[in-house]
């Protein structure tokens, strides 16, 4: 029998003039970047948690306390990488990842197929299963301000309930 699940992830980080912007596991070249306790790739920090939350293993903060300090600056391919391997360990498999980036600047059109592909060989799926899309919030609020960046995403996963098997003959 194969289980279906989804799980919803968000985050969101302040932006700091001087401070590099990693987002999608890649560097982009920006006058401002996020800040917080690992590298602050609000991106890989949202499909953690919706991975984590597909699988019901609870959530990013559970499992990399901003409190440790083995995870100051950590950078958050090695959180998503441990994130799959805590999947794989419950025998479930990534069957797609769907996300959002809001923010007002930089454009990061561009580096999108950059960042698919960062994440796919991370997570070790086809790069056709991870979407991308960004947006502005047309000037309003903390990120129309760029004060800070957010990011969604929606993940669906797929687990093999029966390990059985039935020899012939």
């Amino acid at each position: 029998m194969t289980k279906f699940r989804i799980g919803q992830g968000y985050d969101v980080h302040q932006l700091q003039e001087g401070a590099p912007f990693w987002l999608g596991g890649i560097q982009i070249p920006h006058t401002h970047g996020s800040v917080g306790h690992s590298d602050a790739d609000v991106l890989i920090h949202c499909i953690c948690d919706a991975l984590l939350g597909a699988a019901n293993l609870r959530d990013i903060g559970f499992h990399f306390s901003d409190k440790d300090p083995k995870f100051k600056g950590i950078d958050s391919k090695i959180l998503l990488k441990d994130v799959v391997a805590l999947l794989r360990e419950k025998n479930y498999h990534i069957g797609n990842i769907d996300s959002v980036v809001c923010l007002q600047a930089p454009k990061i059109m561009g580096f999108i197929p950059e960042m698919k592909k960062t994440l796919a060989q991370v997570m070790g799926i086809d790069e056709e299963d991870i979407s991308i899309k960004a947006t502005t919030t047309e000037k309003l609020g903390f990120v129309g301000r760029q004060e800070g960046v957010e990011a969604h995403a929606v993940a669906l996963v797929w687990q093999d309930t029966d390990t059985t098997f039935t020899r012939l003959g």
